[in-house]
């Protein structure tokens, strides 16, 4: 009986998303963890089973950062942007597209979907310009410096044809954050950006960001402090009193984005939680913070 109530209280959800598109950004342990990986590429096989349009876009920046360190490169950080040489760029292709795509794409074959691996380059799917050089003080002088970050992108437009003929076609988009400047330069772009963005323009039901933690916390050391719904006109405030702080301001302004151009909800989930992307779709509980208009 108590399977039997689990698929009576997913029934409204399933009916309420069939044929809606969501975006799921695969982040954290959800990435670094093979056994979770493989997890949450079923999960995703499954909403495509059950009449929902899912597409992925995967980050990658700690086995980035691993690869470099292997080949003797030190990874260099400037306001938690990586700095991106030619050489660096070389080695974030072959993480992102030749291994973790690859990788993540077999998992949702094995699992019985058609995962087709794409990046930003792949039909200009994500034109980008080169991002200005970062500003920061000098602590010895008190003096301002730029510093280039090199081919570090931020997007331009979205071109979302490539995406609309795979998602009709029954296939699972997997897509590398990079892009394309109008010179053909390759851009290393953020992730959940890229998820944002993508989402929006493909007028998504749902944008779920895979993290390492429940979500907005009232109290980061306290679990139980997680703000279950917020409005996006109340995010200012979180931030402004530093309940959304460091790395997950940039997450949370992404869902505001994607939420204020055409996205019905964004959700910052636990991706260390088995089956987090299920029980926050299908259940009515959820598990981690729902941001909506």
């Amino acid at each position: 009986m108590e399977t039997v109530n689990i698929l009576i209280e997913a029934l409204p959800y399933i009916k309420k998303f069939h044929h809606k598109k969501v975006m799921i950004k695969y982040g954290g342990h959800a990435m670094i963890d093979s056994n979770a990986m493989s997890s949450t590429a079923r999960d995703t096989v499954l909403l495509k089973y059950v009449g929902m349009e899912p597409m992925v876009v995967h980050g990658g920046g700690p086995e980035i950062s691993r690869s470099m360190n292997k080949l003797g490169k030190e990874p260099k950080f400037i306001g938690g942007l990586r700095i991106t040489d030619s050489e660096t760029m070389d080695i974030v292709k072959m993480v992102l597209v030749g291994k973790i795509n690859t990788d993540i794409v077999s998992k949702v074959c094995l699992h019985g979907g058609k995962g087709i691996g794409i990046s930003g380059k792949d039909n200009q799917l994500i034109k980008a310009r080169k991002k200005a050089p970062h500003v920061m003080m000098d602590n010895s002088t008190g003096e301002e410096i730029t510093v280039d970050l090199g081919l570090v992108g931020e997007i331009e437009s979205v071109n979302t044809e490539i995406m609309e003929m795979l998602t009709e076609n029954n296939y699972i988009p997997i897509v590398s954050p990079i892009g394309v400047d109008k010179t053909g330069e390759t851009l290393n772009l953020n992730a959940d950006t890229v998820a944002g963005d993508i989402a929006a323009k493909m007028e998504a039901e749902k944008l779920i960001i895979l993290t390492d933690v429940p979500g907005i916390l009232e109290d980061p050391n306290d679990p139980e402090t997680l703000i279950k719904r917020v409005k996006v006109d109340e995010i200012k405030d979180l931030i402004d009193s530093g309940i959304v702080k460091d790395g997950m301001i940039p997450k949370v302004l992404t869902c505001v984005n994607a939420v204020e151009n055409g996205v019905k909800s964004a959700h910052i989930i636990d991706g260390r939680i088995q089956h987090s992307v299920l029980l926050e779709i299908f259940t009515t509980k959820g598990i981690g913070t729902m941001i909506t208009k």
